[in-house]
């Protein structure tokens, strides 16, 4: 979020647009296509500072999962029963939205699996709270099933675990694949939002009433910014300092092999998670918490002391992989929100910038609904309090 005099090839040229969103990833491109539906007449520039979904979008696990980074139990004893319900039915709905707006019948096409999703326990103490999960959870009606440790040998392959829950109504996606159908749908509706790639944003100035967005290919003035940015919105405005926090997570793939999963896993209290693609390759990630202190902050490397432990994993719970090569290793920068929630809604200093994020690890589960949510606050429709930005003033 810095440019060189050297660097800036903008010049003195400026578009005018209504509205200028920063950040092309599933945030981004789910703001775009809500306004769009909303108001076809709407000149948009969507600005990204280096490829599409080049970001956390195109650097997660693809798992398009329900409520939050903790466990249920947890989030009804920090939220209570009724917000608990409404954060876990609100990314429901993002999926049913995703399914009906953008997915379609291209469910081959985006490796799109609508198979559920596990908590593994490999303790007793978490094997209890999932059974509290579990039993708070059908009793609010939501669609869950435990577990046995057999079970989880017979249909996941798994090893080590002494029992768990499966989320039913979860699934699984190619994040890029799905991120380009969603611009795929947007040019479809022939509507007016221009995407501008390779352009970094180093400065937003006010101007004629608008708001300047300067970045090296561009000027852009428009009356209305939005920050689609997430864990690397503290760099453009200092509001975020102390709300979002960038936070690395690390990533290996391998060949592929045979299928043998039924559906993505969560384990160790959801800070490791794994899953089979349906074109048989395994992605595993997480064990941020062994570098806490060096998973934090914009640092696009791994470690490896992580990429050992998600090797060892494999090799100690996913026995039809332990002599599949590895392909790839990766990280991507996520947003964490300090509460934990995502957040939508304009700088109390400043009703012209609009922004979402802060998904905390949840991004494919919350952006595209939170990008509905956002077009509602700008046409003055009512928010959900758990997601407004209000709750920060």
């Amino acid at each position: 979020m810095s440019i060189s005099l050297w660097l800036d090839q903008s010049g003195r040229e400026v578009i005018n647009k209504d509205i200028v969103i920063i950040g092309g990833g599933i945030a981004g491109m789910s703001a775009a296509y809500w306004l769009q539906k909303e108001d076809p007449t709407l000149d948009i520039a969507l600005v990204e500072k280096s490829g599409l979904g080049f970001g956390a979008t195109g650097r997660n696990a693809g798992f398009i999962t329900c409520g939050s980074v903790e466990h249920f139990n947890r989030l009804v004893g920090t939220h209570g029963e009724k917000a608990a319900l409404e954060i876990w039915k609100f990314s429901e709905d993002n999926l049913k939205y995703l399914k009906e707006e953008i997915i379609q019948d291209s469910e081959k096409d985006l490796l799109f699996e609508h198979k559920g999703s596990f908590s593994l326990a490999s303790t007793d103490n978490e094997l209890k709270e999932l059974k509290e999960s579990a039993s708070l959870m059908e009793s609010m009606g939501i669609n869950v099933e435990t577990i046995d440790e057999k079970g989880i040998e017979e249909r996941l392959g798994g090893r080590g675990f002494v029992g768990g829950i499966k989320y039913k109504d979860d699934a699984s996606v190619h994040p890029i694949r799905m991120l380009y159908k969603i611009r795929e749908r947007i040019e479809q509706a022939k509507s007016k939002v221009e995407l501008i790639e390779n352009a970094e944003v180093f400065a937003i100035e006010s101007v004629n009433g608008n708001k300047l967005v300067k970045t090296n290919k561009t000027y852009i003035e428009a009356p209305m910014v939005v920050f689609a940015t997430n864990g690397y919105s503290p760099l453009l405005n200092d509001f975020f300092k102390d709300k979002i926090f960038p936070t690395r997570g690390q990533i290996l793939a391998t060949e592929p092999v045979p299928r043998f999963m039924e559906g993505p896993c969560y384990a160790n209290f959801v800070l490791d998670y794994f899953r089979q693609l349906p074109t048989g390759e395994m992605v595993i990630g997480g064990f941020r918490q062994l570098q806490k202190d060096v998973e934090k902050g914009y640092s696009d490397e791994t470690s490896d002391m992580i990429q050992e432990a998600l090797e060892k994993f494999l090799h100690d719970h996913v026995p039809p992989v332990r002599k599949a090569k590895i392909t790839h290793r990766w990280s991507g920068i996520m947003g964490f929100s300090v509460d934990g929630q995502p957040m939508v809604g304009a700088l109390p200093t400043d009703p012209q910038l609009y922004f979402l994020g802060g998904f905390t690890a949840h991004g494919l589960g919350l952006a595209f609904h939170s990008g509905k949510v956002l077009a509602d606050s700008l046409f003055d429709r009512p928010i959900p309090e758990f997601i407004t930005a209000k709750r920060f003033h």
